[in-house]
């Protein structure tokens, strides 16, 4: 690859990753009446595991969550798609929802950490 271009997608990357890498909105939890059936990564859904639903984040990625109100923070790892209302960002298993202190929606920050 050339210098130029090299540099150039550089340059793109140093400007772009960090936004792309982070994002803030509401979260909210999965039903409990969702636990044991099939994810969209075609494991079953464990409400007692750190996990969670994006719409574009790949499988297995971890996402470090931190909750705006309170700071406390966990790590879920993704393992569905979703969700699908508007203004929501992440849907999030009744046990990583537990570790950050609310029920129900709460304002999150989403810092991806990798696989």
């Amino acid at each position: 690859m050339a210098a130029p271009v090299r540099a150039a997608l550089t340059a793109i990357l140093l400007v772009c990753g960090p936004a792309a890498a982070q994002q803030t909105g509401i979260a909210s939890i999965y039903s409990a009446a969702l636990c044991g059936h099939r994810t969209a990564s075609g494991r079953p859904l464990d409400c007692q595991s750190l996990s969670a639903a994006h719409r574009s984040l790949r499988f297995g990625e971890r996402v470090k969550v931190t909750n705006l109100r309170n700071g406390r923070t966990t790590i879920v790892r993704i393992a569905d798609r979703g969700p699908f209302r508007r203004g929501r960002v992440i849907d999030l298993s009744p046990a990583a929802a537990r570790a950050l202190g609310f029920s129900g929606l709460a304002s999150v920050r989403l810092d991806v950490i990798g696989r």
